[in-house]
């Protein structure tokens, strides 16, 4: 198995660090921390400075924390870089771990969000390097964060028609039909999700529902010098839009990242050493979704609730064994 990366390492390091100084008010050199941890004491130095200086109030939700560590040393020599000894003076240092060493889960979240930022804005260059240091600090290893993914090129142009309410004729690779559509779209939101980026998107048809657009699926695209309206219940309709409906499954365990791509929302209800049970939250059109899931999930996936879903998957694999037999002919 594959060692933790720095970051996980370093998470799981500091707390035992911390209860080693609190039992020592006074402080304790470095080294002998280090020792009785069994880690390089320069290691060790380094994730304390990390800790020290980290400067989290830029980076997340304008939360700040006071001064946990003092370093000492001797003839006055108060350099974190140099000093011998560290003590601890907040007796709560673990809490702040919360705001600067946050969950691995959440760190990628952050990472997630400022690429999808870096995708709307690729030249905005105070957004790579911030990347590189999110990048760095997961992985340790400075590397360069990947360019934005070529598939995204409509994005920056989607963004302004939707600022400016202009009309964006595309070329569509439709997800759910077969063909390819040419049609002018009123572009009111963007939204990323794990499937990538989407575009909510009218005029209204007749029953007043929306079209959400993958961007990935945009094959060509012009930005019109034509301006909309935007209708006055776009709040309820891109509410209504992003609806989800509840199906519980049974699924491997194998199968299981199936469903943080089909699903909006996992809610793990049970499991065993063989599947899971679980509760996913769906966007339109949710038998569609479900039958490709079952399908990439294999035989022992199943639909438990509601029931008529059931058939879902034999039904889209029925589909597609005959549009494979008519093209086949």
């Amino acid at each position: 198995m594959a060692a933790p990366p720095k970051y996980v390492q370093r998470i799981a390091r500091l707390p035992e660090v911390f209860e080693v100084l609190a039992a020592h008010p006074d402080g304790l050199p470095i080294a002998d921390v280090a020792r009785e941890l069994g880690v390089p004491a320069e290691e060790l130095r380094e994730d304390l400075l990390a800790f020290y200086s980290a400067d989290v109030g830029t980076l997340l939700l304008g939360l700040s924390r006071p001064d946990v560590l003092e370093f000492l040393g001797t003839d006055g020599d108060d350099d974190p870089a140099t000093a011998e000894v560290v003590r601890i003076v907040d007796q709560r240092p673990i809490d702040e771990l919360g705001v600067e060493y946050v969950d691995a889960a959440e760190l990628a979240l952050v990472y997630t969000a400022a690429r999808g930022l870096l995708e709307l804005d690729p030249d905005d260059e105070d957004l790579k390097g911030a990347l590189s240091v999110l990048t760095e600090t997961m992985l340790g290893d400075p590397v360069r964060p990947r360019p934005p993914a070529s598939w995204n090129r409509p994005l920056e142009a989607l963004e302004d028609a939707v600022t400016d309410h202009r009309r964006v004729r595309i070329v569509y690779s439709r997800t759910w039909h077969e063909g390819v559509t040419d049609r002018v779209i009123e572009p009111y939101l963007l939204v990323q999700t794990r499937r990538g980026w989407e575009v909510d998107a009218g005029p209204p048809d007749a029953g007043g529902r929306l079209r959400t657009f993958l961007v990935s699926n945009i094959r060509d695209y012009e930005v019109l010098d034509e301006e909309f309206t935007a209708p006055p219940e776009l709040d309820r309709l891109l509410e209504a839009q992003r609806a989800t409906t509840r199906v519980r499954v049974r699924i491997p365990h194998a199968a299981r990242w199936a469903t943080d791509f089909y699903a909006e929302r996992v809610a793990i209800i049970a499991d065993d050493e063989l599947s899971a049970t679980l509760d996913l939250d769906l966007l339109p059109p949710v038998e569609q979704r479900i039958g490709l899931l079952l399908l990439i999930a294999g035989t022992d996936a199943a639909v438990l609730d509601p029931t008529r879903l059931v058939t879902a998957g034999p039904n889209l694999a029925a589909e597609l064994l005959a549009h494979h037999r008519g093209h086949s002919a």
